[in-house]
């Protein structure tokens, strides 16, 4: 990877923590998963910090981002937009909703009823909408960031497992530590630092890093590591349902995303096993109950049971 690359992905990683702080090895994963093409789903309880990394990386990357609170009421033209009829011309215009945008934030995605929910399957998939049959594209890059309340919490609705699939990753930002809170108490506002963050990177060098990603090479020792992984969720009834293709070809580019980010021109049998927490979490849950009340993660199950590929070049 040549020294500007790395120059750039650089200073993105350390301007979001000049707002997110204490958080680096997150930064690094949403920025993966952007790279990757993917999305990210953060779960988590409100006010750790979830929408400043949303609104940061949109800042710190020259992109436009919309915010979008979902709500129980929700309907989908309130996300897509609707077409407005216009009397000077007896004519219909689209007008379009809050979802043309390069990054979407959608806030408390899991409070909206899951006709609402459905309306972002289209886009997160085929980077467009349909409305009254017109497709409309979406901008590029589209990222969408989601946050997603525990389950535990009143008046959510469960994502269904086709939308949990089309997130790359979920993430968790945790509490921060002592000293980053303490930090944040100085500092201040970090939402207001968030959106007063410079650019690093235009959008044309956001696409040029997303199109280097497609050139870190992947030998056939990851690609055969990456289907041992993926045989073993479908293969041992251990899990209600195996990773899909989907998720396979979004892990194989996540860990080329990976290896960019740290200075790499190839994937190493390693990336895939760092990753996969966040790509098993939210995609795969035990059909043995003793097993789904277990501290055993899905990802530790795999990655126990698949020994790790040599290190390739």
């Amino acid at each position: 990877m040549t020294p500007p690359i790395r120059a750039q992905l650089d200073c993105v990683i350390a301007r979001v923590s000049e707002a997110l702080i204490g958080k680096q090895d997150r930064i690094r994963l949403a920025l993966t998963a952007l790279l990757a093409g993917g999305h990210v789903l953060l779960e988590d309880i409100p006010g750790v910090g979830k929408t400043t990394l949303a609104t940061a990386l949109a800042h710190t990357l020259g992109l436009q981002a919309h915010r979008l609170q979902f709500t129980s009421d929700l309907l989908p033209a309130d996300l897509i937009g609707a077409s407005i009829y216009q009397p000077a011309t007896s004519s219909f215009r689209f007008q379009p909703g809050p979802i043309f945008a390069q990054v979407l934030l959608a806030d408390e995605i899991n409070r909206a009823s899951p006709k609402a929910q459905s309306a972002l399957l289209e886009a997160m998939e085929e980077q467009q909408v349909s409305v009254d049959g017109t497709t409309h594209p979406l901008p590029h890059p589209f990222f969408v960031i989601a946050t997603q309340n525990p389950m535990e919490q009143h008046g959510v609705y469960p994502l269904p497992e086709s939308q949990l699939d089309r997130f790359l990753f979920r993430l968790s930002l945790g509490y921060p530590d002592r000293r980053a809170e303490s930090q944040m108490l100085t500092q201040g506002n970090t939402r207001l630092m968030a959106q007063g963050l410079k650019p690093c990177l235009s959008v044309e060098q956001v696409l040029h890093l997303r199109a280097q990603v497609n050139l870190v090479h992947t030998s056939p020792a990851v690609i055969n590591h990456l289907l041992d992984l993926l045989a073993a969720s479908r293969q041992h009834g251990i899990f209600v349902h195996g990773l899909s293709p989907r998720a396979g070809l979004g892990w194989l580019n996540a860990a080329r995303a990976w290896a960019l980010l740290h200075g790499r021109a190839h994937v190493e049998p390693e990336d895939l096993r760092q990753l996969a927490p966040h790509i098993s979490g939210h995609r795969l849950s035990f059909a043995d109950p003793i097993l789904a009340q277990s501290h055993v993660s899905p990802a530790h199950w795999l990655l126990e049971r698949i020994a790790p590929a040599e290190s390739v070049a």
